[in-house]
C-alpha cells in the first residue's frame, strides 16, 4: 500500500511539474526579451512554414548599429562562424562547432539556397537553406520546402535599429510537428533546450558586436 501511495504521489508531482512548465515557464521562454509588438508582429519567413505548432520569438538589445551586428549573423553555421552558444555542449554531440570571436571575411556573403549546417557533413545533424536575405536587415533560414510554404521549420533573424547606435535583434523559430508524440517531445524537450542555446547565442552576438564596436571607437560608444 505504501508503494502504491508513493507511486501515486510521484505521478501527481510529475503532473504538477509539467503543468507548471506549460502554463508558466513555457510562455515566458517562448518570448524571452521581446516586447508585445515583437512577439506578435509579422517577420519575413512567417509564411514559409504553414500550420506551425512550435514557435518562439526572442530578442535582445545590442548597443551597436545594425551594420555592425550583421556580419556576426551572416557567418552563422557549422564550418563557418559557429553559433556563439555553448560550444563545449554542442561538441559533446559531435557537431564540431567553433565559435568565432572575429568577423570572417570569407563568410560575409549569403545567397538564397546556400546551406547553413548545424553539424558536419555525414553527422546526421539537420541543415537549413537560406530562404531570404536582406542585407543588414533580415536573414531567414529554412528547412526544404519554403518555396511552396511547406517548410517544416524556419529560423528568422531581424535587425531593427531603434536609435542610432542601438539595434534590436529579433529571432523567431517556427516549426511543424507531424504527430502528437512529436509535438509533445518538441514542447517538453526540444523547446527548453533550444531556449537555453538560443539565449546564449543572442548574448554571444551582443557581446561580440559591442566589443568590436568599443574597440573600433576606442572604448566609447557614439
Amino acid at each position: 500500500m505504501g508503494t502504491r501511495r508513493l507511486i501515486r504521489a510521484l505521478g501527481l508531482a510529475g503532473i504538477g511539474v509539467v503543468g507548471t512548465y506549460l502554463l508558466a515557464v513555457r510562455p515566458w521562454h517562448r518570448r524571452w526579451g521581446t516586447t508585445d509588438d515583437e512577439a506578435t508582429g509579422w517577420l519575413p519567413g512567417d509564411d514559409f512554414a504553414g500550420d506551425a505548432d512550435v514557435s518562439s520569438t526572442r530578442a535582445i538589445t545590442i548597443m551597436a548599429p545594425a551594420r555592425a551586428v550583421w556580419p556576426w549573423l551572416v557567418q552563422l553555421g557549422q564550418g563557418r562562424g559557429g553559433f556563439y552558444s555553448y560550444e563545449r555542449l554542442e561538441n559533446l554531440f559531435g557537431l564540431q562547432i567553433h565559435n568565432a570571436d572575429r568577423i570572417l571575411p570569407q563568410h560575409q556573403r549569403l545567397d538564397v539556397g546556400d546551406e547553413i549546417r548545424l553539424g558536419p557533413p555525414g553527422s546526421g545533424a539537420p541543415s537549413f537553406r537560406v530562404a531570404f536575405v536582406d542585407t543588414e536587415r533580415c536573414l531567414v533560414l529554412s528547412a526544404p520546402g519554403w518555396e511552396t510554404g511547406e517548410s517544416r521549420a524556419t529560423w528568422s533573424f531581424a535587425l531593427h535599429e531603434v536609435v542610432p547606435g542601438a539595434t534590436r535583434l529579433v529571432v523567431r523559430f517556427r516549426g511543424r510537428s507531424e504527430t502528437l508524440r512529436e509535438r509533445a517531445v518538441n514542447r517538453l524537450v526540444v523547446e527548453p533546450v533550444q531556449f537555453t542555446m538560443e539565449r546564449k547565442m543572442l548574448k554571444g552576438i551582443r557581446s561580440r558586436a559591442e566589443r568590436a564596436r568599443a574597440s573600433a571607437t576606442g572604448g566609447r560608444h557614439r
